[in-house]
């Protein structure tokens, strides 16, 4: 018995210091797990926006993508988000939608525009897309539903294009969990707030858009993908109560009123 205790004692010792080491290590960086995952993103975001344009009209009239950008850039500039890596596309469509894609693709959809009354509304869906790109939502949504090693195969060709297009119709119609929707609208509203916006017409928006009397009931792809949407509103009027208010407008009304002229052209 006498004998034993010392040699559990080195056993013991032995496994400490080697699970020490393990601990230490940089797995990510060993394996380059980080690396591999960052291109198989770029490859995925390229992959389904591609499936995105070739099936549906991307719009590049100025009047609409000129007062667009103006927003996108004043929130990344406040916030210290890389404007240049931001891809946004706004595209033709009259459901009520907008969804971030992998590797920093935003997708906007006319309507969804249209809905919105002020540009702080559309700041406010703006902010919350960024949000999810910033966390890197899009990805865990994608290996949470997905799988890591069924997304490697569609960046290596070894999966069709009916899986492509599974998965990227995936992101666009939906729902994040509830963790990550309240994560991404703290962090919209935070975006909005160091940007001089109001958040409260986002919080209306959402109020707007959970009428289930609303006239858009038919469109709301953006609520579902984005459910109980009265809560958050709640949520995002109570947790920017108290925050002090220094509001700017960054376009003028005639802009907002030339842009939605050109949009209704459009449809």
């Amino acid at each position: 018995m006498k004998k034993l205790f010392p040699q559990l004692i080195i056993i013991v010792g032995v496994f400490l210091a080697s699970w020490l080491v393990i601990y230490q290590v940089n797995w990510m960086q060993l394996f380059n797990v980080e690396q591999i995952n960052k291109k198989t993103e770029e490859k995925l975001g390229n992959l389904f926006w591609d499936f995105f344009n070739h099936s549906q009209k991307e719009i590049n009239d100025d009047d609409v993508l000129t007062p667009i950008d103006s927003i996108l850039n004043r929130i990344c500039i406040a916030n210290d988000i890389d404007t240049n890596q931001i891809k946004m596309h706004v595209i033709k469509n009259d459901e009520i939608n907008a969804f971030a894609l992998p590797n920093r693709h935003l997708v906007i959809y006319t309507q969804l525009i249209s809905t919105a009354e002020n540009e702080a509304e559309l700041s406010g869906v703006i902010c919350h897309e960024l949000a999810h790109m910033e966390m890197n939502h899009v990805m865990k949504k994608l290996i949470k539903e997905v799988g890591l090693s069924a997304l490697i195969s569609i960046t290596t060709g070894n999966s069709g294009a009916e899986m492509i297009k599974e998965t990227a119709r995936l992101l666009s119609s939906t729902a994040y969990d509830r963790n990550l929707e309240r994560e991404a609208d703290t962090k919209a509203v935070d975006y909005l707030v160091k940007a001089n916006i109001d958040p409260e017409p986002y919080a209306n928006f959402l109020y707007k858009l959970a009428d289930k009397d609303s006239k858009y009931e038919s469109q709301l792809i953006w609520m579902s993908t984005h459910p109980d949407s009265k809560e958050r509103a709640e949520f995002v009027i109570e947790f920017s109560r108290g925050i002090p208010k220094n509001y700017q407008p960054i376009l003028v009304q005639d802009t907002w009123d030339k842009m939605q002229k050109s949009l209704k052209e459009l449809q």
